[in-house]
């Protein structure tokens, strides 16, 4: 479990990432979620390293996601 803190951070970041990621994409959103959930429960915190996080798992999901 996150601290409220960390849980807004979490959700913002994630919000960035896949601002133009349509909403019925949700294949696609959940990956990026669950990479950036895991970063974070390694202890990764720092907003623009959970942004490239979430970059990346978005850059390598497959192409039916996007």
């Amino acid at each position: 479990m996150f601290d409220p803190a960390t849980t807004a951070l979490l959700r913002a970041m994630f919000d960035e990432v896949c601002e133009d990621v349509p909403r019925l994409q949700t294949g696609a959103r959940t990956h990026v979620a669950s990479k950036i959930l895991e970063a974070a429960a390694k202890g990764e915190t720092a907003p623009e390293s959970l942004k490239q996080v979430g970059r990346e798992a978005l850059h390598d999901a497959p192409t039916m996601w996007r």
